[in-house]
């Protein structure tokens, strides 16, 4: 197996499934755990000063190889956090070559489906328990294997600006993030899935939490004085337009997700998630659950609906479109590993969306894992091979610009 998968396999067995209700930072134990397991790899493949902050952040510099000091610094970011939605705990993986359909995992019942485009590869699957973890393991992993690669064959580089964070899949992969400590103009975060896509189009995004007041009463009496809090949560989803939502949208297409709806007759809470692409469009969507529950307080009385919208992140494009070298890089170490890149939307966010309006502009390369946040999430370990090769070209091109 390669040196990437090697890795990759003993970050899985660390668990570190982030938490929204823990309140502490970061959020999970076992993140602490990876982090102290990172740093001290980290410092055997060269990065004296790696170490992690009291909050998580792992972090460390590689020096620029003797001659090439002037070299664009390269930064690489992944997050070692994976999500709730699925158990990470107690991950067992097993690899297989892939002969088209379905994969039986464990003896879980359940099965995995990687689609004829993952023909003769060897796929890195679980037991249909836990999710895998390449989201974002893989990421860390390929970073981990370009140091040691340098390392080992003694190539010269560039400095290396290297950032390992927590508790990215809640929405805190950047909070105490120390971009001027980071030392680097621009980086990548490497937390995508297909390595010959380069990522800078992400939702702009909000939450909107909605607390509905009914009034309750026996039913047999209640005609015009009950109020069904519940029955004006649906109508409310109603209102919304029916074809705007996840499972009937993609590309640039924006929604309202419906995650929550929770309640009795008296009190019912709702929580929505709000994306889109467009700003002006996304702008729109607000608008109209705002106007959606003023309608329903007129309908049904003042302070009936109480909503609370709180916008999350924004689309990174705003500031990666200014920093067009960043793209070309990319796509040229994609196509020295031979691949064609290719520039998806994300239909989501990522820490580089964030960390790109802190000033690091931030694009997403893939890691080759796919189905991530669930029990059938698989690792293409070719597809791992090819991320560490790409890495290994931005070093080259960014060492090429600044040979002396």
């Amino acid at each position: 197996m390669s040196k990437a998968f090697t890795f990759f396999q003993k970050y899985v067995s660390f668990d570190t499934t982030s938490s929204e209700t823990s309140g502490t930072h970061p959020s999970s134990a076992g993140q602490l755990e990876l982090g102290n397991f990172l740093v001290k790899q980290l410092r055997d493949f060269g990065v004296a000063d790696a170490a992690m902050s009291e909050h998580g952040f792992v972090m460390g510099h590689l020096a620029a190889s003797p001659g090439y000091e002037t070299a664009p610094a390269l930064g690489l970011i992944a997050h070692m956090d994976t999500a709730s939605a699925a158990s990470g705990k107690e991950v067992k993986l097993s690899v297989v070559d892939y002969c088209g359909g379905s994969i039986e995992l464990g003896s879980s019942g359940r099965a995995s489906t990687p689609g004829e485009a993952f023909v003769g590869h060897r796929l890195a699957v679980t037991d249909g328990t836990t999710l895998l973890g390449a989201d974002d393991k893989a990421g860390i992993a390929a970073i981990m294997a370009l140091l040691e690669d340098l390392q080992t064959r003694q190539t010269p580089h560039g400095k290396l600006c290297i950032c390992f964070t927590p508790d990215e899949e809640i929405g805190e992969g950047t909070m105490f993030f120390d971009v001027a400590g980071f030392g680097a103009k621009y980086a990548f975060t490497v937390d995508g899935g297909n390595p010959a896509e380069v990522e800078f189009q992400n939702f702009n995004a909000a939450g909107a939490k909605i607390v509905i007041h009914g009034l309750s009463c026996h039913p047999g009496y209640a005609q015009n004085l009950m109020v069904n809090a519940l029955k004006v949560g649906m109508e409310l989803d109603a209102m919304l337009p029916a074809d705007d939502v996840p499972e009937k949208t993609e590309g640039f297409q924006g929604f309202f997700y419906l995650l929550e709806l929770k309640g009795n007759v008296a009190c019912a809470e709702m929580e929505y998630i709000i994306r889109d692409h467009d700003a002006e469009k996304f702008a729109a969507r607000k608008a109209l659950l705002r106007d959606v529950a003023s309608e329903l307080n007129r309908k049904y009385g003042d302070n009936t609906v109480q909503l609370e919208i709180t916008d999350q992140y924004r689309n990174m494009e705003e500031v990666v479109s200014r920093f067009p070298e960043l793209l070309t890089l990319a796509d040229e170490a994609i196509r020295r590993a031979g691949l064609t890149p290719a520039h998806p939307p994300i239909r989501g966010g990522t820490d580089g969306a964030k960390l790109s309006f802190m000033g690091l502009p931030c694009p997403n390369l893939g890691t080759g894992g796919h189905f991530a946040h669930g029990e059938l999430e698989f690792l293409s370990l070719d597809e791992l091979e090819k991320v560490v090769e790409i890495l290994r070209n931005l070093a080259g091109l960014c060492r090429e610009q600044g040979k002396k």
